[in-house]
């Protein structure tokens, strides 16, 4: 059967760009959770997953460790995806036939849904959500045996006008400083995780900011539109949202939500205009209705998601389903005028007196030492960092993990410590640790030349009070 009009050769080599990039992605996080899981979620971790399992049953959370777990088979999911990650990274997708390519794809998406559904607070992040369902969709995009099926390139397009859309909206009904273009006199000194480059991003003069802000709008609201016009303008479409995303890595750590964006766009670029298509197959029988039926599935349960879009109580970064199939996103619908960072301390004294002498842990992502230039991580995702912000925001979001942290700390545990950049206790642990929440900022130019400090800091109240183990 000859199904002209459902696949495009021309897209051969922006499907290959984009799942060599998508198992990158993959890499990526399954590397994030094997490094990670004993001290977060693990048998003894702080959110154990066995508790979580025994309150959340299969259809909420569908997850293969609801079958078995333990730390070691946990442990063999996140190795076992990191290696397919890799080979698919390979090109081994287009070495196998098209049946068994999928099969790859399908266990890839399977075994990440497991890890996901399974981690509680640490993967409540949108770019999970965003990877699955990204991931979900290239299972069904086909290999080198057929060319790709239009249809899944437009519910791909259809996905990263989602993100884009949802972002952009999200930000005009949220903060009145998007809408008088003052964000980014405040984002890039008070996001979550700044990088390298963020301290110069703030120093940029503030009609620059004005011009950034007004620009994201125009990236976000208006560009994707352009997605689903006739090429080339699709293509520079999709080109503009990469360049805006590369703008954005440059200027904070943001785990792989700007690259997985980036994946997405790649996979609108007309490849045509780069090679010419070597001569492909057209699908088999079985693909073409297996095709056709997901994207009737994708259509159906984005009513929801297209409500939201609409809706003026947007949500962001929600999951429809337990499966993840079709999510709605957003990012910065509000901007802190205001850093705060919990600085945690402890010491080795018996008793608590004015002259105690405390020492700091350091982490590794989120500010500490005012002297520390903050360093390049993303897409590498540093989640305990990343909740650090989050409770510095409100206690609210610490609930459930915090004191089992400090209880770690207390206890020495090494799987906790391996999180962390410096263990200020290398020998015995400490017998008190105490929190402290500070306000910072970054230092101007001529504090930086004077002092070396690229964050200047004030103590602002007790978060935790000095504590020790019962």
């Amino acid at each position: 059967m000859e199904w002209i009009w459902f696949t495009s050769s021309d897209y051969w080599l922006s499907r290959l760009v984009f799942q060599r990039a998508l198992a990158g992605v993959y890499l990526v996080a399954f590397l994030c959770a094997a490094l990670q899981f004993r001290a977060l979620i693990g048998e003894r971790g702080m959110l154990p997953v066995p508790a979580y399992l025994r309150r959340v049953p299969p259809r909420v959370a569908p997850s293969v460790f609801h079958l078995h777990y333990s730390d070691r088979f946990f442990a063999l999911c996140a190795w076992t995806g990191a290696a397919l990650s890799l080979a698919l990274a390979a090109g081994a997708g287009d070495a196998v036939p098209l049946a068994v390519a999928m099969l790859l794809w399908a266990v890839l998406w399977a075994l990440y849904l497991s890890i996901v559904n399974v981690g509680q607070t640490w993967y409540g992040f949108g770019w999970e959500s965003l990877l699955l369902e990204t991931g979900f969709l290239a299972i069904f995009l086909g290999n080198e045996d057929t060319a790709p099926p239009v249809l899944i390139l437009f519910l791909l397009r259809w996905l990263l006008f989602r993100v884009e859309f949802g972002a952009g909206l999200i930000k005009l009904r949220g903060d009145a400083c998007w809408r008088d273009l003052t964000c980014l006199y405040y984002h890039h000194e008070t996001q979550p995780m700044p990088g390298p480059l963020s301290w110069f991003f703030h120093h940029l003069p503030r009609p620059l900011h004005r011009v950034e802000a007004a620009a994201n709008h125009v990236t976000q609201l208006v560009v994707p539109v352009l997605l689903f016009t006739p090429q080339p303008v699709a293509s520079a479409a999709a080109a503009l949202i990469v360049l805006t995303q590369l703008w954005l890595v440059l200027s904070g750590n943001f785990s792989w939500l700007n690259w997985i964006t980036i994946v997405l766009a790649l996979s609108a670029v007309d490849g045509s205009l780069v090679a010419d298509a070597p001569a492909m197959p057209g699908p088999p029988l079985w693909y073409g209705i297996l095709v056709v039926a997901v994207t009737a599935l994708v259509v159906f349960l984005s009513r929801r998601p297209a409500r939201n879009l609409l809706s003026r109580r947007q949500a962001m970064n929600r999951s429809f389903d337990p499966l993840h199939l079709v999510n709605t996103y957003g990012a910065f619908g509000s901007v802190g005028r205001v850093r705060h960072e919990i600085v945690i301390e402890g010491t080795d004294e018996p008793t608590v007196h004015p002259g105690t002498v405390w020492r700091e842990y350091e982490f590794k992502g989120k500010p500490g030492g005012v002297r520390r230039l903050p360093r390049q991580f993303a897409p590498y995702h540093l989640r305990l960092d990343w909740m650090m912000w989050f409770a510095a925001l409100s206690p609210a979001y610490a609930h459930g993990w915090f004191a089992p942290f400090v209880e770690r700390l207390l206890e020495g545990d090494r799987d906790t410590l391996k999180l962390l950049r410096h263990n200020p206790f290398p020998g015995d642990p400490p017998v008190r640790i105490r929190a402290r929440l500070y306000r910072y900022r970054f230092t101007t130019w001529r504090e930086l030349r004077e002092t070396g400090a690229w964050w200047h800091r004030t103590h602002v109240r007790e978060f935790l009070p000095p504590t020790r183990l019962s």
